[in-house]
């Protein structure tokens, strides 16, 4: 089977045989093409993971907590939710998040705490709020619309052995809360490897750092990964296991009742 995916002129991404191939005219490929082609990779309409997430203090204390999450596409939207399953003192707390392809149309996202047996909704002021004491805000766990940063190609250059194109995004709006995210771009299979985060006043925040990438039915999938708050000197580390791509997930999984149940049947 061989399906075009993306095509612009100037960089075309095509499946075949559920292998990702591309090719590229590099002199008139812009930091946009780019972005387009990453957001275009094939990923699933469908996903299903169990998710472990370890934080690390500056004294290189661990907490680590367990949990299952599910996400199912729109069209260009997305939903997703997600249910603590370990330790006792978090067990229950559930976070749904509805993903808005319009960048004028705030995302909608909910946080379930079974301890106060209520529900919260996260307005937009609350976006760059930390996710449950990781080091992933609100606003890093959702998608962006390509039109609202604009992109510019660096450089290219290998890092860790592979070839790379270096990609800064610069959002429109000038209150987002970084000034600027530079991407290392695997020029093989469209994954960012190492991303940077820099504040307001320039200041280097936080570095994101793919750990393994493997193919999962058909689907270049990030099994681990690793931030690191350069501010907080507290990390969170992300490791993925049982992906599942396109298990026919039923709509009502990303509802508010079923968050408050505490736990997805």
């Amino acid at each position: 089977m061989k399906r075009i995916i993306f095509l612009t002129g100037v960089i075309a991404v095509i499946v075949v045989g559920g292998q990702m191939v591309y090719a590229a005219e590099n002199s008139v490929l812009t930091g946009r093409d780019i972005a387009i082609a990453v957001d275009n990779r094939p990923d699933g309409d469908e996903r299903k993971n169990n998710l472990t997430m370890t934080l690390v203090n500056k004294r290189g204390r661990k907490r680590i907590r367990e949990i299952i999450s599910y996400s199912k596409e729109y069209g260009r939207d997305s939903k997703s939710i997600m249910v603590f399953k370990a330790p006792a003192d978090v067990k229950g707390t559930g976070f749904l998040q509805f993903d808005y392809d319009d960048p004028k149309k705030d995302d909608d996202k909910w946080l379930y705490m079974p301890a106060l047996r209520k529900t919260r909704r996260i307005s937009g002021a609350g976006k760059n709020d930390y996710f449950m004491g990781s080091d992933f805000t609100y606003d890093d766990m959702g998608n962006r619309n390509i039109d609202e940063d604009i992109f510019q190609l660096l450089k290219e250059e290998e890092r860790e052995g592979n070839k790379c194109w270096v990609l800064q995004a610069v959002s429109k709006d000038k209150d987002y809360m970084y000034s600027k995210k530079i991407s290392w771009i695997n020029k093989d299979n469209l994954m960012p490897i190492y991303v940077e985060y820099y504040g307001r006043q320039g200041r280097l925040l936080k570095t994101l750092h793919i750990l393994e990438i493997k193919q999962v039915d058909g689907f270049w999938t990030i099994m681990k990964m690793k931030m690191e708050n350069k501010v907080r000197k507290h990390s969170t580390i992300l490791e993925f296991s049982d992906v599942q791509y396109n298990q026919d997930l039923k709509d009502s999984l990303f509802r508010i009742n079923t968050l408050e149940r505490g736990r997805i049947r």
